[in-house]
């Protein structure tokens, strides 16, 4: 899609997909879902993206479907790894939107996070979130007592901050229109999967998240950068779309240096395709 092409209505109002990758973490991922059911707009469906999760992952989905008031659809693979990129391939090929919303499975949304991002979307662009970090202390205290987040007051979150449970909260409290939001030069700057909205026709010109990735690290990076050689653009998603991303132990990242040496070379070479992408799974 070309950043000048005309608005039709389904491009004004998209059906929009949330792909949410989880993997062994059904507290985390019952607060995602539950304020995924609380959004002011609700013309979306929920794909959950399992990476092998066990059965108190399945039995947590299936609690959650019984009283989603949208479509929801559980996409799981067997457990071999880090394997986040192909996920969120199969939650793709799944999904039925012109709009998909990636969002991780730790990552809890605000009440208009799916109306920001249906009104930050715009054809020739990719909209990258933002985040706000949560302490340890105060995760455990949201997935212990089932503590509804994006219900909490202006004045409780600024209370957080003080405490330093939130690493920033203006963000979360103001709006900003969509002015300024645009760019056409490249940066590295909030690539995140955990938070990004991406045309699903832009995602099948290059082929999705590229499955040859090893281990963690930059394949998020590597579907910008070959998003942006075929020639869509960034919108910033901040003081809009933030979500809530629950504490979590780092994973380990062996592969994240030589990942990144890949990016960077198919930055260089202007590469579009993944090697191994959507069309894997269609071919076979």
């Amino acid at each position: 899609m070309r950043p000048d092409a005309i608005f039709t209505p389904m491009q004004q109002s998209p059906f929009i997909s949330v792909v949410i990758t989880t993997y062994n973490r059904p507290d985390a991922l019952t607060a995602v879902v539950q304020a995924c059911f609380a959004q002011s707009d609700t013309n979306f469906e929920i794909i959950i993206a399992d990476d092998g999760s066990t059965a108190n992952t399945q039995a947590c989905i299936d609690a959650l479907k019984a009283r989603s008031p949208v479509p929801l659809q559980h996409v799981w693979q067997p457990d071999n790894g880090f394997r986040a990129a192909m996920a969120r391939n199969r939650g793709t090929l799944a999904a039925r939107g012109d709009y998909i919303v990636f969002l991780d499975g730790d990552c809890v949304p605000q009440r208009d996070f799916i109306a920001q991002h249906r009104k930050l979307a715009r054809p020739g662009f990719l909209v990258s979130g933002s985040r706000v970090l949560l302490s340890e202390a105060l995760t455990g205290r949201i997935l212990s007592e089932q503590i509804d987040l994006p219900a909490a007051s202006a004045w409780q979150k600024l209370l957080w901050r003080l405490r330093g449970d939130f690493n920033k909260v203006l963000q979360v409290l103001l709006r900003w229109p969509d002015l300024g939001r645009e760019s056409r030069r490249f940066t590295w700057r909030r690539i995140k999967s955990c938070n990004l909205g991406v045309w699903r026709a832009d995602l099948d010109a290059v082929d999705g998240f590229d499955e040859s990735f090893l281990g963690w690290g930059h394949e998020d990076s590597d579907l910008v950068v070959r998003l942006y050689n075929a020639g869509i653009m960034r919108k910033d998603g901040a003081f809009a779309t933030e979500v809530f991303h629950l504490w979590h132990r780092e994973a380990k990242r062996d592969q994240a240096s030589s990942n990144r040496s890949v990016v960077l070379e198919r930055a260089a070479a202007k590469t579009v395709l993944a090697t191994q992408g959507l069309r894997s799974h269609r071919a076979a």
